[in-house]
């Protein structure tokens, strides 16, 4: 059994090193994308305060498909520029969004959120899948969870 979770009072770049370095050791020798997929999910479940959903969406055949995640029950297929997840996609940026209610075209898969942090994971320049993250707070998320997941992409991208 592992258990990677930082301590409570861990100041958050050091808990993304810590999120970052048991990815990294998960997902190494692991060359199945949906164990890793699966594995990262959990891990961002155990390590992130405050989310009701964290987990992927793969691109397949040019839309976003549900991928591995933790949380309620989600939209299976979202095409590109659509919600938060699609815009991220299409335009190959993270976003931050404080209120998703204010998110033109936002997509409610979970009436509870209401803020989101969603990053590429890129191959090769393009969009392979995007890691999703959503809060019931609004503005849970900043600049740090922004730099942190998308360090965490970075290494996933020849891992999924």
């Amino acid at each position: 059994m592992f258990d990677f979770r930082p301590a409570p009072d861990c100041p958050k770049p050091e808990a993304y090193r810590q999120l970052v370095d048991a990815a990294d050791a998960l997902t190494s020798s692991e060359p199945d994308a949906v164990a890793n997929m699966a594995n990262i999910a959990a891990l961002l479940w155990d390590f992130l305060p405050d989310l009701n959903w964290a987990g992927f969406y793969r691109m397949v055949d040019g839309e976003l498909v549900l991928g591995p995640f933790m949380g309620r029950p989600a939209c299976i297929r979202i095409p590109l520029g659509s919600g938060v997840c699609g815009a991220a996609a299409q335009s190959g940026e993270t976003q931050l969004v404080e209120d998703v209610h204010a998110f033109p075209d936002h997509i409610a898969c979970d009436a509870i959120t209401n803020s989101e942090l969603v990053v590429p994971v890129m191959r090769d320049g393009k969009v392979i899948a995007v890691i999703d993250l959503d809060s019931p707070s609004k503005a849970r998320f900043d600049e740090e969870d922004r730099a942190g997941i998308e360090q965490l992409a970075r290494i996933l991208a020849n891992r999924i």
